[in-house]
């Protein structure tokens, strides 16, 4: 009698546990083809209300750079991660990497999922990527928030300064990019972090690294990426570390509603570098355009 006591619970608790697991639906990677066909690797993660929380990688990432953000922020919102083409499991074989094409890649996502409401969030490259994106997604985009970027929209290049960017990374892409990245980094940073973002940033494919590289510093030499805020009423909030000076008056000037945060003592990969302030941040800055947007 006391056996059939014990199993009787363990066999409920095991039945409970496997009803659990059938009622838990998986949700594998999924692929959508961009604008031009390229195959857009995306993930979707939790099934919280709208705004979806959309979170576009840099130069050279991938979805795995939002590691720290995506359990966290699931909690309370779905979601989305995205692998820009050409990067991470997402497709190959785009002539030209441009950040207006970049931003039809998270159009295709979005329009995939289904999301009405989204807040874009955007780190290096993928802050203009998700001001392309917002351009081609009227009334849909809340808000944008910057991680690391934004740090004067109004500014310049020279030819000289764009050709002395690019060249390394063209004679030698792996060496190139390694030094690029490099400076992108501090001490207080784990050492373990640093070796791995390097390391794996300089293994990019060359073909999509260097014509992503050259489409951004083009559209900052002629001016596109400045006209890009021109009409766009979507508040932007741009996280940004220490590292470099954030123009915050001067962006003002080209952006109808911007906000800058600084985070001190902290490098370019701030959401890896500093998660937990990170996402402190960046729960402050959502709570508030959600408020803004309603």
């Amino acid at each position: 009698m006391s056996a059939m006591r014990l199993k009787i619970p363990a066999l409920a608790l095991l039945l409970v546990l496997a009803l659990a697991v059938q009622a838990d639906e998986v949700r594998w990677p999924q692929i959508v083809e961009s604008a031009d066909g390229i195959p857009i690797a995306f993930e979707v993660i939790g099934n919280g209300s709208e705004p979806a929380l959309v979170f576009i990688h840099g130069w050279s990432c991938d979805g795995r750079y939002w590691r720290e953000q995506v359990a966290h922020f699931a909690r309370n919102h779905q979601v989305v991660v995205i692998d820009l083409a050409g990067h991470g499991h997402s497709g190959l074989g785009r002539e030209r990497y441009s950040v207006a094409a970049f931003g039809q890649d998270v159009r295709a996502v979005v329009d995939a999922v289904g999301a009405e409401q989204v807040i874009l969030v955007g780190h290096s490259m993928g802050g203009p990527v998700a001001v392309a994106a917002t351009r081609v997604m009227p009334g849909r985009v809340i808000g944008i928030v910057g991680v690391d970027t934004f740090q004067d929209v109004g500014g310049t290049i020279s030819q000289e300064e764009f050709d002395a960017m690019v060249a390394p990374m063209r004679a030698d892409f792996r060496q190139g990019a390694a030094a690029f990245v490099s400076q992108m980094l501090i001490e207080k940073t784990d050492r373990g972090l640093r070796e791995w973002i390097v390391a794996d940033m300089s293994a990019a494919p060359p073909e999509v690294a260097v014509s992503a590289m050259e489409e951004m510093l083009s559209d900052t030499l002629s001016g596109r990426s400045r006209l890009a805020f021109d009409g766009l009423d979507t508040p932007i909030v741009a996280i940004n570390a220490d590292l470099w000076p954030t123009n915050t008056e001067g962006n003002r000037r080209h952006i109808g509603a911007f906000e800058a945060v600084i985070m001190e003592d902290t490098d370019h990969f701030l959401q890896m570098a500093e998660p937990e302030s990170f996402n402190r941040e960046l729960e402050r800055v959502i709570a508030s355009m959600v408020k803004q947007s309603r």
